[in-house]
């Protein structure tokens, strides 16, 4: 009896390290600014028009949210459209979907990108 319950205890202990262990999940943000916003548009990439900010997720599932969350744009006049894309632990993933850029699946594109001024001419 000793000898299971110290085996469950340790079964128990294994399946909640391999729970909790996070892993990396690279975002590589893309940005195409308004025209003329570059400098500001870029500012959240250091100046650069790419660049890729990686955080913990608890799995692929997490990676591919916090991906679509990266899409949002509240920039309407300075960020044009971003792609979005994500790879976690190494490995490139795909959206829900199946394609590369999570923001083609981002639900409120349509209201975020291609909203700058020389677009609604």
């Amino acid at each position: 009896m000793k000898r299971l319950f110290v085996l469950l205890v340790g079964l128990s202990l294994a399946v909640g390290t391999t729970l909790a262990s996070a892993g990396d999940c690279a975002i590589h943000y893309n940005r195409t600014a308004c025209k003329g916003q570059e400098a500001v548009s870029y500012l959240k990439c250091n100046g650069e028009k790419e660049c890729t900010k990686s955080s913990e997720a608890a799995s692929v599932a997490a990676c591919q949210e916090l991906a679509v969350k990266a899409c949002a744009n509240d920039r309407l006049d300075i960020t044009k459209s971003k792609i979005i894309t994500a790879v976690f632990d190494g490995k490139a993933i795909k959206s829900a979907s199946g394609k590369d850029d999570f923001c083609i699946d981002y639900a409120k594109k349509s209201a975020e990108f291609n909203q700058c001024p020389e677009d609604k001419k």
